[in-house]
């Protein structure tokens, strides 16, 4: 590890020199290609200095133990020194372990009701309320890509992109099935139903860099869309379906009133879950090699359930209850993201050491 970081702040070095140097802009794409690289190894290397620091102190203090006046103070030096590097360490372990390329992304989150009828369909929509208002609290932009209905003013199906800042890098581990213990509005004798929806978090694909879409591998259907809109979203075959051959994917988009711009947010998230399926391969080729303590992000996979009778929401994969499920369902969603994301790291940590 020292021998990456001493690699690390060389190259620091390097970038200092490149970016005072007088034709440094001539080339803008580099020129932030390299800010860029600085503004990430500043940090890293800023603890390394301070690791370095505190070796540099035991040393110090070890020279004073031989002086019987300096003894004692110059033990206290070297067990704060200690503490210190091993603090110091463990950081630098953190920041060196691998980034997720998709974490600043933007991403589509897709909501299916699943087992449970209209009951599944209303907490379908109670989800993307907890969306939505944790996106708020972030300060997120939440746009409604697709939506379908139900009769009872939930949600078969909806698809949100969320636009902001580290999007998917809070989200990523909401993929799966997402379990509701709870008496149901039309439930008139008082039970408890369990009911479930599927969510999926895709981050948004660069179509050009990311995936390449052959147009010929798409089928476009047009067609009348149903549900509210007015005259004139009924009237017209606005509504455009996607089907990509290879894969089998189907994307339907029906919320404008312009074929144009239904057909653009089809393509998107067409693309999203494209990048989705090859993620998916490649996290599942990893967990052949080591154990994956936060799931696959498989729709089938049970990752959560919320039992409103006991006000409570408890995460299976990492073994998570709290009991403030009205806080979370109004988008307090913090203290589960920072717990799912502290054992992913603690995970990647762990193969690190293997």
């Amino acid at each position: 590890m020292l021998a990456k970081l001493e690699q690390l702040a060389n190259r620091l070095v390097e970038l200092d020199e490149l970016l005072m140097h007088p034709d440094a802009t001539s080339n803008m794409d580099n020129y932030r290609k390299m800010t860029r690289e600085h503004a990430e190894l500043g940090p890293l290397v800023a603890l390394y200095r301070a690791y370095l620091d505190a070796g540099k102190d035991i040393a110090t203090a070890q020279d004073m133990l031989a002086d019987p006046d300096m003894k004692d103070f110059a033990q206290e030096e070297i067990e704060a020194a200690k503490t210190d590097m091993a603090r110091l360490e463990r950081e630098l372990q953190t920041m060196l372990l691998p980034k997720d390329a998709n974490d600043e992304r933007n991403i589509f989150l897709e909501i299916r009701a699943g087992t449970g009828g209209d009951e599944s369909a209303l907490f379908a929509g109670d989800l993307l309320r907890m969306y939505t208002r944790f996106a708020e609290r972030n300060r997120w932009q939440v746009e409604i890509v697709s939506a379908s209905e139900s009769d009872l003013g939930g949600y078969r199906e909806v698809i949100v992109r969320l636009v902001g800042h580290g999007a998917y890098s809070k989200l990523k581990f909401e993929s799966g099935g997402h379990r509701v213990q709870r008496v149901p509005a039309t439930e008139t004798q008082g039970r408890i139903h369990t009911s479930a929806c599927t969510v999926a978090v895709m981050p948004e694909a660069d179509e050009v860099e990311d995936v390449n879409i052959n147009p010929a591998d798409l089928r476009i259907d047009t067609f009348r869309a149903s549900g509210a809109g007015g005259q004139h979203i009924n009237k017209t075959d606005s509504a455009v379906r996607l089907t990509h051959l290879p894969t089998g994917i189907v994307v339907e988009c029906q919320d404008d009133r312009s074929q144009h711009k239904n057909k653009a947010s089809a393509l998107k998230v067409l693309a999203a879950r494209i990048k989705d399926v090859q993620l998916r391969a490649q996290q599942s080729a990893e967990a052949a090699t080591r154990k994956s303590l936060i799931g696959s992000g498989d729709r089938s996979e049970r990752i959560r359930t919320y039992n409103f009778p006991q006000g409570r929401m408890t995460d299976h994969r990492i073994n998570l209850t709290l009991y403030k499920l009205d806080f979370i369902m109004d988008g307090e969603l913090s203290d589960l993201t920072n717990a799912l994301a502290a054992e992913h790291q603690a995970e990647l940590l762990a193969a690190l050491g293997d």
